[in-house]
């Protein structure tokens, strides 16, 4: 993997451990030489992980709409800042730019983001893996509402084993580095792991 994309919250969210752990991923991206995508923010959990990946030496790549550089909320030292019109034209140069995708805690947009990555994946427009990074249970709920789409026939077994989850970056990127190594003969295997 050359790069990973990370989408997030623009908000630092009421849990420490949310920032604590944008941080341990942006470190370990960076001690494996692996760049990061996001979505170009300096505030928030975006702000943590870009900033963790750049102090350890790091590719940090941003992708933002030209609205949000608008507003001023664009990370000013990246390695690279792609500059867009819309919110689809920032979603497709993620997914360009990415070998993988993670989820580490945010709302409505990062939900929008890794569901329509997850999509895309399911209709064979990419074959990457896609994970979420559960920090304290924060995506119990979703992986359970998910597993429910799977028991009402709503999502078929071989799209619902695309998703992986783990609660911590080690051992999600080691889910990532496994179905790599086999991506062009394994059909994924959903695994929800705990530490």
């Amino acid at each position: 993997m050359k790069r990973i994309c990370v989408f997030c919250g623009s908000n630092p969210g009421n849990r420490l451990e949310y920032l604590t752990a944008a941080k341990e991923l942006g470190h370990l991206l960076a001690a494996k030489k692996i760049g990061l995508v996001y979505g170009g923010a300096s505030i928030g959990i975006m702000g943590a992980i870009a900033n963790a990946v750049l102090e350890k030496g790091g590719e940090v790549i941003g992708v933002m709409p030209q609205h949000l550089v608008d507003r001023e909320v664009a990370h000013k030292n990246l390695t690279t800042l792609h500059v867009v019109k819309t919110m689809h034209e920032r979603k497709a140069l993620m997914e360009k730019l990415s070998d993988a995708f993670i989820a580490l805690p945010g709302g409505f947009g990062t939900l929008d983001e890794f569901c329509e990555i997850l999509t895309w994946s399911q209709l064979g427009f990419h074959k990457k893996p896609s994970g979420l990074l559960n920090i304290v249970g924060y995506y119990d709920l979703f992986i359970k509402f998910i597993n429910n789409c799977n028991a009402e026939g709503l999502i078929r077994k071989e799209n619902h084993e695309m998703m992986f989850a783990a609660s911590n970056a080690k051992d999600l990127l080691k889910i990532f580095d496994d179905y790599i190594a086999a991506t062009n003969n394994l059909e994924p295997k959903s695994r929800f792991m705990e530490s």
